[in-house]
């Protein structure tokens, strides 16, 4: 039996039950949650700096933003404060619509 030791989404043991396969898992305490939600940020970012295709991107991005939503409750946030964090820094710092790449800085 492969080993895994990775967060999965709610749904993937019913699926894997509805298989007729084998399976064991925990449920994580609030300090390995986010260890392992970090764990799966870099994985679905990896997923995304593979993909092909524009769809293929997309999905990637959607994995990305449900760890990103997890990640945010678990803070004791929401998207829609971290949104207004992102508007903030945009309208401070500007954001990444005009593709500057900075070459370099004079001391």
């Amino acid at each position: 039996m492969p080993t895994y030791n990775k967060l999965v989404r709610d749904k993937i043991p019913q699926i894997i039950e509805s298989k007729g396969k084998e399976f064991s898992t925990k449920i994580l305490n609030d300090e390995d949650y986010i260890k392992y939600l970090k764990e799966k940020a870099y994985e679905e970012l990896d997923e995304y700096c593979a993909a092909e295709t524009d769809g293929e991107a997309v999905e990637e991005l959607a994995d990305l933003l449900e760890v990103i939503r997890a990640l945010t409750k678990q803070h004791g946030s929401t998207i829609a404060e971290v949104e207004a964090v992102r508007r903030d820094k945009a309208g401070k710092r500007g954001g990444f619509e005009e593709k500057v790449l900075l070459i370099e800085v004079e001391d």
